[in-house]
């Protein structure tokens, strides 16, 4: 039986791959902050790290100091967030480095934008996984239900305000476009990715998107759709600002994974999916 380590593991992507592989029947190390202090990776020469990383076959890096729009746009320039990412990339590329394993790094396809702190740090992690073998998957907005609300993501944080104060408060004016991808498709293409190593390893970068952008407004309008089936009434209240996290700056995926996996849920089935949780929860 393949061992696996998520590094991230209660994160936004870390959990719900925790849960699908499990259900794989593949044997799953569990490795976050959240669960037990001794599993920061922020700690230089951690001996527990190390243990992990030598037990397993394969290795997801999906930990880093990130959240949502929000988030991001509060914290990526300050020093901690700074200080904490470089911590946990060079701490963790290390030890992958030194025991030689195959490894994902999750970075983003913000990578390329200059003007984003996130970004560039996401950059550097992509030039240190080629120079180790590994290979780089990068997210395309990947959306799911989240257990940190302090950085969830904007399909998520819809949802909420939603549900709390029957109105959709935007931050921005929501002409901004997004390529969403729902978590068990992100999941089954990490699968795919790890399981095809040897091919995908040469390509250096894999690009997991969707493959289709989405205004922010319309994904407002398609929640409050499902609200409304439900007989309640959801506002809408567009912000006035335009999109500076991103600064609507659209990126082209690569398509090296088509050939191997396509994703099988729609932007509004997948928010359904949300949304049923979080309503029922509710």
């Amino acid at each position: 039986m393949k061992k696996i380590l998520i590094l991230g593991s209660r994160g936004q992507i870390g959990s719900h791959l925790l849960n699908f592989l499990k259900k794989k029947n593949y044997k799953v190390y569990e490795f976050d902050l959240v669960n037990n202090k001794s599993e920061d990776l922020r700690i230089n020469n951690n001996q527990k790290l190390l243990s992990y990383i030598k037990k397993a076959d394969f290795v997801f890096f999906l930990a880093f100091d990130v959240g949502g729009s929000v988030y991001l746009k509060k914290y990526q320039n300050s020093y901690s967030f700074l200080m904490n990412n470089i911590s946990i990339m060079k701490n963790t590329f290390e030890l992958l480095y030194k025991e030689k394993k195959k490894f994902i790094f999750a970075t983003s396809q913000m990578s390329n934008m200059i003007y984003s702190s996130y970004g560039v740090l996401k950059r550097i992690g992509e030039d240190i996984t080629k120079s180790l073998g590994g290979i780089s998957v990068r997210f395309w907005n990947v959306y799911g239900v989240e257990e940190d609300m302090e950085k969830s993501h904007v399909i998520t944080d819809f949802i909420i305000k939603a549900l709390n104060k029957k109105n959709i408060l935007m931050l921005t004016n929501g002409d901004e476009e997004r390529d969403f991808l729902y978590a068990d498709d992100c999941c089954h293409g990490l699968k795919i990715v790890m399981n095809k190593y040897d091919i995908f390893k040469n390509k250096n970068i894999i690009d997991l998107s969707y493959g289709k952008y989405t205004k922010i407004i319309n994904v407002a309008a398609i929640i409050k759709n499902l609200f409304k089936k439900k007989g309640i009434d959801i506002k809408v209240i567009k912000g006035e600002k335009n999109d500076q996290l991103q600064k609507n700056k659209k990126n082209t995926p690569n398509t090296y994974l088509k050939k191997y996996w396509k994703p099988k849920f729609s932007l509004e089935q997948g928010i359904e999916e949300v949304f049923n949780f979080y309503f029922k929860k509710n």
